[in-house]
């Protein structure tokens, strides 16, 4: 899944390392137009928990995840009703 921080968010070192050591690990984070985005590759029991989890550990750093999306590939892994 995708997290989209809010606007102000700049991709700096001391923000990689912050969100490193928030938990962030399994993050990638990149600049998508004017706005800073994080791919999470996050294990956890469930979707919903992996996504929590992901934006407990963001906030930690002081930023706030705006929006969470996720790719086709996830959704298809979804477990069916």
């Amino acid at each position: 899944f995708i997290a989209t921080l809010e606007p102000g968010a700049e991709h700096t070192d001391d923000l990689a390392n912050a969100l490193y050591n928030a938990g962030c690990d399994d993050g990638t984070l990149w600049w998508t137009g004017d706005v800073l985005q994080i791919g999470f590759s996050r294990e956890a029991d469930s979707l919903e928990a992996a996504i929590r989890s992901a934006i407990a550990d963001v906030g930690k750093t002081g930023c706030t995840v705006r929006e969470v999306t996720l790719e086709a590939e996830a959704l298809a892994a979804l477990p069916q009703s």
